[in-house]
């Protein structure tokens, strides 16, 4: 029972290091939207992942370590994952609304959580989440409205946040806080010719390069940071189930800096949801299972 109850304070710190991580990605997403019309979703998600990029490898300066051969596999899956992740949802949400693109990404995580449950509880607190998300698409809008491209970008960056998962805590475990540096490189590295490609000189103009920075400190590098420590201590299952914050948070900033209403139906989903990731919490701190994985 001591050993119980310490495991479950010591899943605190990166539930907050999570919670953080969110609240920046979410509060910058606005940020990045102002700069579509200049240089495109193309151009910004090429300064986001560049200047991260730069950014993480000044802080984890990975070179002072070497990175076992057998992590670099690992490193470049969870690379492109995070590069394609970031380009289709700015892309999505081009022409799609952000609150249905965060829903139809959150596939991704979701999936992970569904896939590697092993109780009958958990199941509850998913399909909780999962009500949270039907409920929390905006009421009015009929699915003939919603662009098809643009959800199929959406659910292209479910897909990719789903490996993103998956190989970010494989490459964390493996290489520690290196991996994340590495693998915004990766990312970096691919992105940038395509943002090139779309948004030519524009993307240096010393009008948009400020505000560029702010989105890859806010949006990439400080929430990535966090996120592979998460990674590396929570289970997959529980940190899939934990994202389900995002969308309510996506919903709440609109509603802060967007002046967007919410109706009885969104309010309700966002109780869904924080209560789907509460008792998803709870129960990761009680299972042994969950524990004996976390100390491996």
């Amino acid at each position: 029972m001591p050993q119980l109850g310490q495991s479950s304070r010591s899943m605190l710190f990166p539930v907050f290091l999570l919670i953080i991580s969110m609240v920046s990605i979410q509060s910058s997403a606005t940020l990045a939207k102002t700069l579509f019309p200049l240089i495109g979703p193309e151009g910004v998600t090429a300064l986001r992942l560049g200047f991260s990029s730069l950014i993480l490898l000044a802080v984890f300066r990975p070179w002072r370590n070497r990175v076992p051969l057998r992590a670099w596999r690992s490193i470049i899956v969870y690379g492109v994952a995070l590069g394609f992740m970031n380009l289709t949802f700015y892309m999505a949400i081009k022409t799609i609304p952000l609150g249905i693109a965060v829903a139809l990404e959150f596939t991704g995580p979701l999936a992970v959580a569904m896939l590697s449950s092993r109780k009958v509880v958990d199941f509850f607190w998913i399909g909780l989440a999962v009500l949270g998300l039907y409920l929390l698409l905006p009421i009015g809008d009929s699915i003939e409205n919603v662009d098809p491209k643009g959800a199929m970008l959406a659910l292209s960056a479910g897909v990719c946040w789903a490996l993103y998962i998956i190989f970010g805590k494989r490459a964390g475990s493996a290489s520690g806080s290196a991996s994340v540096a590495l693998g915004t490189l990766v990312a970096a590295s691919i992105i940038f010719p395509i943002g090139f490609y779309h948004a030519g000189t524009a993307m240096f103009s010393p009008s948009i390069l400020p505000i560029a920075l702010l989105v890859g400190i806010f949006s990439s590098a400080l929430p990535y940071g966090l996120e592979i420590v998460a990674l590396t201590r929570l289970p997959s299952q529980t940190f899939g189930t934990l994202m389900s914050v995002e969308p309510a948070l996506a919903a709440l900033f609109g509603y802060i800096f967007l002046h967007e209403a919410l109706t009885t139906g969104q309010w309700a989903a966002l109780l869904c949801i924080i209560v789907a990731s509460i008792g998803a919490t709870m129960t990761i701190g009680k299972s042994k299972t969950a524990i004996k994985e976390i100390e491996t």
